[in-house]
């Protein structure tokens, strides 16, 4: 069955749950550590029936889920190379995959969104995990009036569709402060702490201090002074199952201020 006209009713394999550390846009077209840990990342996965990225730049008021059959490519940026422009990821929706969502979120409202469509958050990382841009995809957002409490719990209410072959990335970053950006290959102390706070608390499995992250300190809140790149990272870690185990293919901080950090969950 075509998952983007499948109803996705039966089981399916047990898909993991990413986190990726998307960073600079670029990442997209240039053959780095971070786009090669990327590559490598996708060939190791099992073929998912389709995709649900929760990207840090679709910020919308309430929750929504693309529900298209042909989304478009965003370039929700400035200031780079054409080359960059250029670059399509033509993979098609799922408006089945955006009911389910709908449905199973319930009681929050989820509306179907059709003006939308797939944000660098999501193809700059997807164009490197499938090349071939030939499985369904579709994003959810973040509903910028919810607290981070409300994210996670979404996050664990997901967390059974990862038994029907769907395959959930959260895109953003762990620490993000573009205010303070160095354009040098080397983290300020206070972001690497906090990498290093968030690596040890996400290993532990205390995701209640990682959704309390505003008590972690002054590195949390200079490493979140907006919090749209931090909530992905709730999301997977609310679909993480118990005793799940969990492994980084990412682990650095660039720009003085940017955690790319990655990790897969099952």
């Amino acid at each position: 069955m075509n998952a983007s006209q499948g109803s996705f009713a039966e089981a399916g394999p047990r898909l993991p749950a990413l986190f990726v550390g998307h960073g600079n846009p670029m990442n997209a077209i240039e053959d780095n550590e971070f786009s090669r840990a990327w590559i490598d990342a996708g060939r190791a996965l099992p073929r998912p029936r389709a995709i649900v990225c929760i990207s840090a730049h679709w910020e919308t008021h309430g929750t929504q889920v693309t529900a298209v059959e042909r989304p478009r490519t965003i370039h929700d940026f400035y200031g780079f190379p054409p080359e960059l422009y250029a670059v399509q990821y033509p993979a098609p929706g799922s408006p089945a995959l955006a009911r389910l969502l709908q449905e199973t979120l319930k009681p929050t409202r989820v509306e179907l969104d059709t003006g939308w469509g797939l944000d660098h958050g999501t193809w700059s990382v997807l164009s490197r995990m499938f090349p071939l841009a030939d499985i369904p995809v579709v994003q959810l957002s973040l509903d910028r009036d919810q607290a981070p409490a409300q994210h996670y719990a979404l996050g664990r209410a997901l967390r059974p569709l990862r038994e029907r072959g769907i395959l959930f990335v959260g895109s953003g970053n762990i620490v993000h402060n573009l205010r303070l950006v160095c354009w040098e290959e080397r983290a300020y102390d206070w972001a690497a702490e906090f990498d290093a706070t968030a690596r040890r608390l996400i290993l532990a499995g205390k995701h209640a201090e990682l959704v309390d992250y505003a008590r972690l300190g002054r590195a949390a809140g200079l490493s979140i002074p907006t919090n749209e790149h931090y909530l992905p990272l709730l999301y997977v870690l609310g679909l993480q199952g118990p005793g799940e185990e969990l492994q980084f293919f990412a682990e650095r901080v660039t720009l003085c201020s940017v955690s790319m950090r990655a990790f897969r969950i099952g």
